[in-house]
């Protein structure tokens, strides 16, 4: 009999990734995820949080939490199914309907889970997933849990997506498979976003359905500065069947939610593991939840322009950090962009770990994304715009990022 070492490889392979220069140091956060933090003991102008709307430590977020515990209790002791469906659960769901002109919504514990548990529900084996070449890895998760012949097209490639909708209606001649196009509304790495409005129209030729994660396009794009998304950008409400959003990030809190038609919302609750076989949220984050959507609606006592002062931070930023020498093609790209992220085109590396190093020296959070997580020679500052970031800030930054490009000879 063989004698094995059962755990040998977890600290060789951890080694491993040490040595190829890939291991996540955690960093400490020692304050509210806010502009202004204490990170590892040192006070740093943060540039790399999710938290675009800066909603995370939001007073009428935290009364509403608060409240919400004060009301319901800590937990919910069970799964939706069971035990755990609270009337607050259902509030929610009904105003992030009502805030993306949908039928209806349903809440996962994350944007992760919701992707999931939900794609695998809505193919079946021998059907047709299409989706993005640089989509997010929970949609690449969730595609590997289907039983379906799976393709990919190029990048927000149109006639790359056309040529595979063709491919999949050719094999199946009766119309009896299904066809599902997958995208990211923006994607995180490049912080460009999809034609949806052009995937739409494909799709719809085809018979295929869409299913759009707009983890990064919530609170952020959308028509009249409202910050309610892709879907709402083109006008595409109710021709678009899966919209699966995202409150970790623009919303400052934690959670994902399916909106769509009825018939998608009642399918899912019965279907969707990972929500029928994992605890409800807690009451304190549906009801800071609540609160973020107080705060995007016109209409309510507790409105404030949080979208429009993000977009004014992403334009000035954008065109600034273009003009003083980073002239990537991506860079540049991203400029043109409504979206709320700003990658720094490196190179390297180390040319963007040493960056990420000497910022934080110089009073900046900002940490660098390398390869493999992006293409080699595009290692990269990943920039995060946030709405109570103020102009003093943001020229802080940028003269930063210029004296520092310079001395690394970035440009």
């Amino acid at each position: 009999m063989a004698k094995r070492n059962p755990t040998k490889f977890l600290k060789e392979e951890y080694k491993q990734i040490q040595k190829e220069g890939r291991e996540w140091v955690h960093r400490s956060l020692e304050t509210p995820s806010e502009t202004q933090v204490k990170v590892d003991g040192k006070e740093l102008l943060m540039l790399c949080s999710n938290n675009y709307l800066n909603l995370a430590n939001h007073p009428h977020l935290r009364k509403r939490a608060i409240e919400a515990v004060e009301k319901y209790g800590a937990g919910s002791g069970s799964v939706r199914a069971i035990a755990g469906n609270m009337v607050i659960h259902e509030e929610w769901e009904q105003k992030h309907a009502d805030f993306k002109e949908q039928e209806a919504s349903m809440v996962w514990m994350s944007g992760f889970i919701a992707n999931e548990g939900a794609i695998p529900t809505l193919v079946r084996k021998g059907d047709f997933i299409i989706s993005d070449q640089l989509n997010h890895g929970s949609i690449i998760d969730g595609v590997r849990l289907t039983k379906t012949v799976r393709t990919i097209y190029d990048h927000c490639d149109m006639g790359s997506l056309e040529e595979k909708l063709k491919e999949a209606d050719a094999a199946d001649p009766n119309g009896e498979k299904r066809i599902l196009v997958i995208l990211d509304g923006v994607y995180s790495m490049d912080g460009d976003m999809s034609p949806l409005d052009e995937v739409q129209k494909l799709s719809e030729e085809y018979g295929a359905m869409i299913f759009v994660d707009d983890a990064h396009g919530d609170g952020v794009l959308g028509r009249n500065k409202k910050g309610k998304g892709i879907v709402d950008h083109f006008g595409l409400q109710g021709k678009v069947q899966v919209e699966m959003n995202t409150y970790s990030k623009a919303m400052g809190v934690v959670g994902g939610a399916i909106v769509g038609s009825k018939n998608l919302v009642n399918f899912l609750r019965n279907t969707g593991r990972s929500y029928l076989l994992s605890g409800s949220q807690p009451p304190a984050v549906a009801g800071a939840a609540l609160g973020s959507l107080e705060v995007l609606d016109p209409k309510s006592p507790f409105h404030e322009p949080v979208v429009e002062k993000l977009l004014d931070n992403c334009d000035y930023f954008k065109s600034k950090i273009v003009d003083i020498g980073y002239g990537h093609d991506i860079t540049v790209a991203s400029s043109k962009c409504p979206t709320a992220i700003v990658p720094i085109i490196c190179g390297e590396n180390e040319v963007a770990k040493k960056l990420s190093d000497r910022l934080m020296v110089e009073g900046i959070f900002a940490l660098p994304i390398v390869f493999p997580m992006v293409p080699r020679g595009t290692a990269r500052i990943r920039v995060m715009m946030n709405a109570g970031l103020t102009k003093e800030d943001l020229d802080f930054a940028l003269m930063k990022f210029e004296d520092l490009g310079r001395e690394l000879k970035i440009f």
